[in-house]
């Protein structure tokens, strides 16, 4: 199976792109398998915990079949990782499983450099489309997906992955947004430029705490609160056909044209 024939200025464009992203960020990105996957494992313990390291051998399967196994090394000290693997539910498209940064080196720009180089081989491989899945309650991963790389949220699925026992989430709910980001399409282009719109009007707007991540440590009960009511809200609001783009402090819904892979499920927990 293969994707669509990528513009040569598009390719060229991207790859110059990914370049400049890791200049800036102080890294430099590599693809690794074999003995080299320990480097991924070592990134993944420090940011998600021991329980979410993956096995070498996964590791190592999912590089040689061609799913990019990549590794962001800052003076010779592996400080983020990312991979995924091709999915074809809804059209050819590389899920991204995994992005990790390790503590203190985050909101350096590392995240973005791996992302930047994983739309640069895509593309170069003919896929035009990737998607992941991040919690909607966690305000940075929102701005830094539907505002810097310039995705769209096309599903929400409520506790996506049942009970997590990483470092992370353990004892919330695994609520998932899933982003669809259209790799050589003209939103995403201009949210790589910086070239920001920002959403014009809104049937509803659900806002969600600063720093969700602080407020469900300090007080597990209002987290569980604010995440039951967000959740509520919605499975409401897609149900109805609207889809979230990011505003100052919250989600802002309006009206979108549904595609054929977009969905949202029951409610449960």
């Amino acid at each position: 199976m293969s994707g669509p024939t990528v513009k040569t200025e598009v390719l060229s464009d991207a790859w110059r792109h990914a370049g400049r992203a890791a200049q800036h960020s102080g890294v430099e990105v590599h693809q690794i398998s074999g003995e080299d996957a320990a480097m991924a494992q070592t990134v993944i313990r420090e940011a998600w915990g021991r329980q979410q390291i993956p096995q070498s051998n996964l590791l190592h399967a999912l590089s040689h079949a061609g799913n990019a196994v990549l590794a962001a090394v800052r003076d010779g000290t592996p400080v983020g990782v990312a991979f995924g693997f091709l999915g074809w539910s809804g059209g050819l498209h590389l899920h991204s499983h995994m992005t990790a940064v390790v503590r203190g080196y985050q909101s350096r720009g590392i995240g973005y450099a791996l992302k930047s180089w994983q739309r640069a081989l895509c593309l170069e491989h003919g896929v035009t489309e990737m998607r992941w899945t991040y919690d909607p309650l966690i305000a940075r991963n929102a701005y830094f997906n539907l505002v810097k790389l310039g995705a769209q949220v096309h599903a929400f699925f409520p506790d996506f992955y049942g009970a997590m026992d990483d470092t992370v989430n353990a004892g919330d709910y695994s609520d998932r947004f899933e982003v669809s980001w259209q790799l050589d399409s003209e939103q995403v282009v201009a949210a790589l430029e910086r070239r920001v719109r920002r959403p014009e009007s809104a049937a509803e707007v659900v806002a969600i705490p600063a720093d969700y991540d602080a407020l469900r440590q300090s007080d597990p009960a209002a987290g569980r609160e604010i995440r039951l009511s967000t959740r509520e809200q919605f499975v409401r609001l897609f149900a109805a056909g609207l889809r979230p783009a990011w505003g100052d402090g919250g989600y802002v819904f309006a009206a979108a044209s549904k595609r054929p892979s977009e969905t949202v499920t029951a409610a449960h927990g």
